[in-house]
């Protein structure tokens, strides 16, 4: 008997439902799924290259056939049908059960990695007490006897002391291949224990000991991590981490869902453009590029190879290690110095002058890639009331000040630790960048106090020339004092506490994982620096804004709804007056749904200190209408 629908809707009178192509879609996603959970178990133990593949592969599949048949071969139009009505997208129990579950993840990937089976690949070996470690050679070679690298053990790699037995652990660097033997001996004796990666089991090849090894082991991943251990290795020689873990099934998120995007705006020629863009960038800038350089340089010491990723995004770009790694990179390291600060001083400001912050926050960065793909069916959940603005200007340009001070503090700090002049820049020069920089800011701001007073309290004006100046002064105290913390706190504590809050509850546990409860940019709009200093620059000093038709605007409200910064679209469209807002992304969705044509992403460059303002609708009071004799 067939199922009697009572829905009186004349436009869509049959609820939508999966057909059974969809379900066998989904059903497939979801097996892959279970294959990575399952692995967290410890369940798979050897075909983890096939074990990968089939994961990956399935749950691309599966998504790439429900999304085809969510969307192809329908009319033109956007397809936000039934968000307010599935339980996923309505902040229901599948959202908050999805909430959970993305948070619980995040949480095991930062906190408890052990759990995923991570443990770094080291050699760890015990000798008497007081032996020398440097008669211990450790050696990598290939099944035909071909040796990569050769070392020895060094007092540095001391892990634990005791009475009887010292404890020293050892990580292979030269590692071409999973099948790659790994070689324990003594320098003046037999090799004594060969240990296989792929197998991680130990031989004991040889009996002679004079140098009285106690014991080999080899540690190295298991459970799920050691599945993308064969990946890790083609691409950098390496075995995996849990950021090697994340970058994957980051990239592929972004990729599978990114198709789904284009599906579903096939129609709209920017749409297809700009997600191409960040699909393209998260593969190759943010994932294989770097992972490719690592590989390439696994003599030198390590840094950051995100050519895209920049501060104050890149919160440790100016950390120690990072700038250590850098100078000692060679060409590579000199080259990503700066490239890096070139983006900050010079590429960025120009690209948000002529494009607004929509170039880097829609078009390249990783975030952004993954709220617009994965977190798109959530973006109507973004709050759009007055309250959550004023929040969201108050939060994220506190987090800017505090990265900003972290900053500071960190380098002034590095720069102290030079006292034999190796670095181009000392603690002098760099107490006079800093003023000079602050300065910089309160003169911007004096010369454009007119509109920014007009946009701002006074309260926060005067409050951010009091922060440069307090910035400022305590730089100076420091170096006249010798201080090695401006702020008189522990700059690397500093630091500690900006990664944790910042970059690991905020940007990640809550950013990500709170997209089916509060939308898809929580982290771009209450907690990201960078879209908080381009901001500053798209409001004040940018040709970027999206115009209005006042006229022609129905009031329907998709523009709000859709709009997942949370702002109100619809308010701006009433009155004709450009949207022009520091938080506005220019993804160009409020313009790809309105059904009138009111709204434009445009670049002007006439009337910069005037678009905020200029009313491009008349507005004619009653007092104005009169009878003409």
């Amino acid at each position: 008997m067939a199922q009697v629908d009572k829905s009186m809707s004349l436009a869509n009178p049959h609820p939508h439902h999966m057909d059974w192509i969809q379900k066998v879609a989904a059903a497939i996603g979801g097996i892959g799924l279970l294959i990575l959970f399952v692995a967290i178990f410890g369940v798979i133990n050897n075909n983890y290259p096939l074990w990968l593949a089939s994961a990956l592969g399935l749950m691309t599949v599966g998504t790439l056939i429900y999304s085809w048949r969510e969307y192809a071969g329908k009319p033109a139009g956007i397809k936000n049908n039934h968000v307010w009505f599935r339980s996923l997208t309505n902040i229901g129990l599948w959202g908050w059960i999805a909430g959970i579950l993305i948070t619980g993840f995040y949480i095991l990937l930062y906190f408890f990695p052990g759990l995923f089976g991570y443990q770094a690949f080291s050699v760890n070996t015990s000798i008497p007490h007081g032996s020398d470690p440097a008669q211990i050679t450790i050696r990598v070679e290939n099944q035909q006897g071909q040796v990569y690298s050769t070392n020895t053990l060094s007092i540095n790699d001391t892990i634990k002391t005791g009475d009887q037995f010292d404890e020293y652990k050892f990580t292979p660097s030269k590692i071409a291949h999973g099948s790659n033997r790994i070689i324990v001996g003594c320098k003046t004796g037999d090799d004594l224990y060969s240990f296989t990666y792929n197998k991680r089991t130990a031989e004991k090849i040889g009996d002679t000991n004079p140098c009285q090894i106690e014991q080999a082991e080899l540690k190295s991943n298991s459970k799920l991590i050691s599945l993308f251990d064969p990946l890790s290795m083609a691409l950098k020689g390496k075995p995996a981490s849990q950021w090697f873990l994340y970058g994957v099934l980051y990239t592929l998120a972004i990729l599978v869902f990114g198709f789904k995007f284009i599906l579903k705006y096939w129609h709209n020629r920017y749409q297809l453009v700009r997600t191409i863009s960040v699909m393209f960038f998260q593969l190759g800038f943010a994932f294989l590029i770097p992972e490719l350089l690592e590989g390439l340089n696994r003599d030198r010491p390590y840094f950051t190879l995100d050519m895209k990723n920049m501060w104050p995004l890149n919160a440790y770009f100016f950390q120690d290690w990072n700038l250590n790694g850098m100078l000692a990179g060679g060409k590579l390291g000199m080259f990503m110095l700066f490239l890096g600060i070139a983006m900050i001083f010079i590429i960025s400001p120009l690209l948000t002058y002529f494009y607004g912050k929509r170039w880097y926050c829609s078009w390249v960065c990783g975030c952004g890639g993954l709220a617009e793909t994965a977190g798109d069916p959530f973006r109507h959940l973004s709050d759009k009331s007055l309250k959550a603005w004023k929040i969201e200007r108050w939060l994220i340009h506190v987090v800017l000040v505090l990265i900003t001070i972290v900053t500071v503090a960190v380098l002034f700090s590095y720069f102290r630790n030079d006292p034999e002049g190796k670095l181009w820049i000392n603690p002098t020069s760099f107490t006079m960048i800093v003023i000079l920089l602050a300065g910089l800011v309160s003169s911007i701001l004096y010369f454009n106090r007119k509109e920014i007073l007009g946009n701002v309290s006074r309260k926060v004006y005067n409050g951010i020339h009091i922060t440069m100046g307090v910035i400022a002064i305590l730089s100076v105290i420091a170096w006249f004092t010798g201080s090695w913390n401006v702020f008189f706190i522990d700059s690397y504590q500093l630091r500690k506490w900006y990664g944790f809050l910042i970059g690991n509850i905020f940007s990640g546990v809550i950013g990500v994982g709170f997209y089916p409860l509060m939308g898809s940019r929580v982290w771009c709009r209450f907690g990201c620096p960078m879209a908080a200093l381009l901001g500053l620059q798209q409001r004040f000093f940018s040709r970027f804004r999206i115009t209005t038709n006042g006229g022609q605007c129905i009031s329907c409200g998709n523009c709000s709804t859709y709009c997942e910064m949370g702002i109100d679209v619809r308010a701006y469209a009433q009155k004709g007056q450009n949207v022009v807002r520091a938080s506005c992304v220019g993804c160009g969705i409020c313009a790809a749904v309105c059904p009138r044509g009111v709204l434009r992403l445009e670049n002007g460059s006439v009337d910069i200190k005037e678009r905020t303002t200029d009313m491009r609708t008349i507005h004619i009071t009653a007092d104005e209408v009169g009878i003409l004799s």
